[in-house]
């Protein structure tokens, strides 16, 4: 148990490193980005929920769209608030 909260834990902050590059370059473009506590909200709460069942996977792994038709299938298996999902997308679609 111990092991999966460091890997959930490790998963996180290598993505949110990540995703702040991310969104650094998205902002310098002047691109319009999810706010930088709802990124983190959603970070958290993909690892939190989906992890539960889940290998961490690269967000990379899915488009925009295909993301989108993902959290709307697992906010009802995995009974999410509608704000927690939608800050787990926002923080898919950001990183990817």
């Amino acid at each position: 148990m111990r092991n999966s909260i460091k890997y959930s834990l490790l998963c996180v902050l290598v993505v949110g490193s990540a995703l702040l590059m991310n969104f650094d370059a998205r902002a310098a473009e002047g691109e319009s980005t999810a706010s930088t506590n709802q990124l983190a909200r959603g970070a958290k709460a993909w690892s939190d929920n989906c992890g539960q069942c889940h290998n961490a996977r690269d967000p990379g792994d899915q488009s925009d769209q295909q993301w989108d038709v993902v959290v709307a299938h697992m906010r009802i298996r995995a009974n999410l608030t509608g704000e927690e999902a939608r800050d787990i997308l926002n923080f898919l679609q950001a990183s990817n």
